[in-house]
């Protein structure tokens, strides 16, 4: 499995707009957010493609950029 730079991580301007509103999110800093959901060893994690489903939630991250796309809920 491909690993992510946790420390790298970062969303475009409009990109953690996004996510703090797909995944209703009242915390300020979205980055934060994804990183610990990332990194946090007790997640249930799953990579596919460019996609991680972790815990409900699917992150999309350009894992050569490092660069957070989107996030949603699972369906």
């Amino acid at each position: 499995m491909n690993k992510i730079c946790v420390e790298k991580l970062h969303p475009t301007a409009l990109g953690a707009e996004r996510i703090r509103r797909n995944l209703c999110l009242d915390a300020d800093d979205v980055v934060r957010w994804c990183k610990q959901k990332i990194g946090n060893p007790n997640s249930h994690t799953l990579k596919k493609g460019k996609n991680w489903y972790i815990d409900g939630c699917m992150i999309t991250v350009n894992v050569h950029s490092s660069t957070i796309i989107t996030a949603q809920r699972e369906k």
